[in-house]
């Protein structure tokens, strides 16, 4: 049974990927193209949440939609050009982590981090539950109380598709974006062209309107009014961020390949969003129970298509909003593809546990993966997917990055001017789009604490509060860990000679499973002669896996490097050996995971001498915890399991911790 589900399991997932590939960085890349749709498909969606909280919340006075349309497609460009500058100027990618780790500050940075981490959860959570919203607008009421199933199952296969990687999942749903493209065309399109013979009844309705509107609420109150409502419709920019973030996925010249990607969602956005609000205005759209707006603009401008023998109308409405829903499925993506890559980044940066930057077989961060969708499953039920609640929890979070990544551009460019470098331009771009996500995110929070803010503030607060927690265990571990490499990595051999003879099959062998050149390493070296005789061991052994994680899966370049690292720190390691006597090489291998690696360098290892015994070390704590074993992998542990199943005796020499 355990051997068919793991079959299964492989074919859900995918065979694993060769890391020795010359191709494989081209086959997990994308193109601006194949990047439109996976990261940009976020921010192209949000048209289909985002200008509804805008119309709706604009009550009888509707008729501002006009220039808040207009405000819309401006404020989309805005932000798209800052984020444009931030992906020129941070090519490794991290978007408003990293932005605001740099240049405002350790603490800035992991504020950035936790708001977007909850930022991309939301994204699948409102991306899923907005997508079957679409969905059931077009299906009969009596299968409403299937929505909520249906967003669990749809969120399952998602996770699956992830856990594959990044291109077949984009490529799978590339035909449901085209789809969306084309149908939103005709839809806008004949919602927008219908009227141009109306023009001046539209003009004089307009106008009309907004002197009610000053009428009745005075100029301050008209203006208070739509800039609420600008604010509340916030969810229209959520996803613009995510292509600065994802540059490390993307094809290589990456941050031209970026800028395109950011181009074709601003172009897209822009037209979208601003033309739905219009065509909301023209087609005086309404508020219909169990449908969203864009369902019944689509039947208001599609359904005329209808003819007296085919429905053709009726089936554009399907296909419309079908594509519509499928989308924002599509769009959920970026929680998947964004997510996961900023808890990379936080984990390379010791804010979050370090398993968060390993990869999979598949060469995906499988962890991140997992924390994605399983803490969008939580956010999911809280809810009950209602697309209300997510989107403020989710704007709130989405500005508060923003806010901060302009800040940390502003202060990039005030230090371009104190070297005396062109500035003035550029950084106008950032302090528009700092004074705008300032003045949306204070309105939010303000307007909608009660609402489900709450939240996501506390839900962010408690994630950035662990994060410091788990940041101060790994400094002090890593304080006492260099103390322990200062003094075991430089004490000098009393032995004078050197043992530089080819190691004896037939004769005692020690293998040291190591991981880079350290006081751990050392310390299991040093204190084999205190547990075993002397002159026991006459052969030494070091291996090693050098982990392929987030922080060098980037070329060919990078995997060179690691591989020479390796080399040289496991060469230390036969130098030493030598002089204390005994006869040493060293084995390695790279890859993705080291379970697998270490079992297969042991086996062939123990093939090949006749008397070995296995050696790692573990750190132990004076007071193990749940939190301990989180943050510190089992891997002596498991490396020690995996070896006594093949019949390997295998010792892990403890490391105190006090």
């Amino acid at each position: 049974m355990v051997d068919f589900l793991r079959k299964f399991w492989r074919f859900l997932i995918g065979a694993p990927r060769s890391i020795k590939d010359p191709k494989i960085f081209h086959k997990v890349s994308l193109i601006a193209l194949l990047a439109w749709v996976g990261l940009g498909s976020d921010g192209l969606t949000s048209s289909c949440y985002g200008p509804q909280a805008l119309y709706l919340a604009l009550g009888t006075h509707v008729e501002l939609a006009f220039f808040l349309a207009i405000a819309t497609a401006i404020t989309v460009i805005v932000i798209s050009l800052a984020y444009s500058q931030i992906i020129e100027h941070f090519p490794a990618g991290g978007g408003g982590y990293a932005v605001a780790t740099k240049l405002l500050g350790p603490s800035a940075g992991v504020v950035a981090g936790g708001a977007l981490i909850v930022d991309y959860i939301l994204t699948i959570s409102v991306s899923v539950s907005s997508g079957c919203d679409a969905i059931f607008s077009f299906l009969p009421q009596e299968y409403l109380p299937f929505k909520f199933y249906t967003i669990i199952v749809v969120l399952g296969i998602l996770i699956i598709l992830n856990l594959r990687g990044v291109r077949e999942s984009v490529t799978i749903l590339f035909p449901i974006f085209a789809t969306f493209i084309i149908t939103h065309i005709i839809l806008i399109g004949m919602g927008i062209l219908a009227h141009l013979d109306n023009i001046p009844v539209v003009t004089a309705k307009v106008s009309t309107g907004v002197s009610n509107s000053v009428a009745e609420l005075g100029l301050f109150g008209t203006l208070f009014l739509a800039m609420r409502a600008f604010s509340l419709g916030g969810g229209t920019y959520t996803g613009i961020e995510a292509v600065s973030n994802g540059l490390p996925i993307m094809r290589e010249p990456r941050v031209a390949t970026g800028k395109r990607t950011m181009a074709l969602m601003a172009i897209s956005l822009s037209i979208a969003a601003g033309g739905i609000i219009v065509s909301y205005l023209l087609n005086n759209v309404y508020y219909s129970e169990g449908r969203t707006l864009n369902a019944v603009l689509a039947n208001i401008v599609l359904q005329p298509f209808n003819t007296a023998t085919v429905p053709f109308g009726d089936w554009l409405v399907v296909i419309t909003l079908f594509s519509e829903g499928a989308l924002l499925f599509v769009a959920a993506q970026t929680g998947f593809l964004g997510g996961p890559r900023i808890l990379a980044n936080m984990a390379l940066d010791s804010w979050i546990p370090h398993r968060f930057a390993n990869l999979s077989e598949r060469l995906v961060t499988h962890n991140g993966v997992w924390f994605m969708g399983l803490a969008s499953l939580l956010i999911l039920f809280y809810s009950r997917g209602d697309v209300g609640i997510l989107v403020i929890m989710y704007s709130i979070n989405v500005f508060l990055t923003f806010s901060l990544s302009q800040l940390g551009m502003v202060r990039f460019w005030l230090g371009e001017r104190k070297e005396g470098r062109p500035f003035f331009k550029k950084m106008m771009i950032n302090v528009v789009g700092l004074i705008l996500c300032a003045l949306i995110l204070i309105i939010v929070v303000y307007e909608k604490f009660a609402e489900g803010g709450w939240m996501t503030i506390l839900v962010t607060s408690t994630f950035i509060f662990t994060a410091f927690l788990i940041k101060g265990h790994y400094n002090k571990v890593g304080k006492r860990l260099r103390r322990l490499d200062d003094l075991l990595t430089h004490i000098p051999i009393k032995r004078g000679r050197t043992a530089r003879e080819a190691l004896d099959r037939k004769e005692p062998t020690a293998v040291i499973l190591v991981a880079g050149y350290n006081g751990q390493g050392m310390h299991t070296l040093l204190q084999i002669p205190r547990i075993f005789p002397r002159d026991h061991f006459k052969n030494i052994i070091f291996i090693s896996v050098a982990l392929i994680d987030s922080a060098n899966f980037k070329g060919t370049a990078e995997m060179d490097a690691l591989e020479r690292s390796t080399k040289q720190q496991l060469y230390r390691y036969v130098v030493y050996a030598r002089k204390m006597g005994y006869r040493s090489e060293f084995r390695f291998a790279v890859d993705t995971e080291i379970i697998p690696s270490v079992r297969k360098l042991c086996k062939e290892i123990a093939a090949e001498f006749s008397r070995v015994v296995f050696f790692t070390s573990r750190l132990v704590f004076k007071d193990e915890s749940f939190f301990t074993h989180l943050l510190h992998n089992e891997t002596p542990m498991a490396v020690q399991r995996a070896l006594q199943f093949e019949g390997l005796q295998t010792v892990v020499l403890p490391i105190r911790f006090y």
